[in-house]
């Protein structure tokens, strides 16, 4: 699994217009689902995002985690963080897991991060989705389940 997080001030999801899911301050969860990925990537996953020390504290230092602040998570299925780029001018997405196996695998991770009690909203699985986002920092990270 790939995931790329965003702190956020608030940021938003749109399908036709129409705004499915939001938060305020908290994280913008870019999840990508692979080839091989299972239950076991998600507890691993989650367990540190939501103790990752990147809120700021009174000192203005990053020391307070999601459930410190008691932040909010939008986690959006992102399939081209699996994009290979290696060769030609158009992205591949082979390495990414097929919708059959995926979709699962992204209701599991929010279920999982509601589980610590933090409000999740999401997006629609294969939908045009717009996302909107006050990235606050700017602070974004890359995770990569196979370097945890």
């Amino acid at each position: 699994m790939r995931v790329l997080l965003q702190r956020v001030s608030r940021a938003s999801v749109a399908v036709n217009g129409e705004i499915v899911g939001q938060i305020g301050q908290g994280l913008l969860v870019l999840l990508g689902i692979g080839h091989g990925d299972s239950e076991a990537q998600i507890k691993t996953l989650t367990e540190k995002i939501v103790h990752l020390r990147i809120f700021e504290d009174d000192a203005g230092k990053m020391n307070r985690s999601l459930l410190d602040i008691g932040g909010e998570a939008l986690v959006v299925s992102q399939f081209t963080l699996y994009a290979d780029m290696r060769r030609g001018r158009r992205p591949g997405f082979t390495d990414a897991a097929p919708p059959a196996i995926a979709e699962p695998l992204v209701e599991r991770f929010k279920e999982a991060i509601a589980a610590y009690g933090l409000k999740v909203a999401g997006g629609i699985f294969g939908a045009y989705m717009q996302v909107e986002l006050l990235n606050d920092g700017p602070v974004t990270l890359w995770l990569d389940s196979e370097q945890l």
